[in-house]
């Protein structure tokens, strides 16, 4: 029996999206918030960014299930904290990756049909 999907056009929570998202950017080197923040918004073109009230608790969340650790750049003063991924992070991110991608698909499709179908668009 088909499962009914009410979500639409995503089939993804924003929460899971960006998680997702910052396990990747860790996977190649250390980022802090504002510049997780600034890369997914430059590597969305500028159509969307995630707020810092998403960011710094998904941050702590992913930080105690030990799937990224942090250091802070000035331990006295607690400005910023740097992340880094841990190798249990790396097989998390492995995992939803592949979970998540069929998801993406879906909703890529959905997507371009309705740019093809509605607005006539040539893709």
């Amino acid at each position: 029996m088909n499962k009914r999907n009410r979500q639409f056009p995503s089939k993804i929570s924003t929460t899971s999206f960006v998680k997702l998202y910052i396990l990747h950017l860790l996977k190649d080197k250390s980022y802090y918030g504002n510049e997780i923040i600034e890369v997914i918004k430059e590597r969305l073109d500028d159509k969307w960014e995630p707020s810092p009230g998403m960011i710094y608790p998904l941050l702590r969340q992913l930080e105690e299930k030990g799937y990224i650790k942090g250091r802070w750049q000035e331990p006295d003063k607690r400005s910023i904290r740097h992340y880094r991924l841990t190798d249990e992070g790396f097989k998390h991110y492995k995992t939803i990756k592949n979970t998540y991608k069929v998801n993406f698909m879906d909703s890529l499709t959905i997507i371009t049909n309705v740019l093809t179908d509605i607005y006539e668009m040539k893709l």
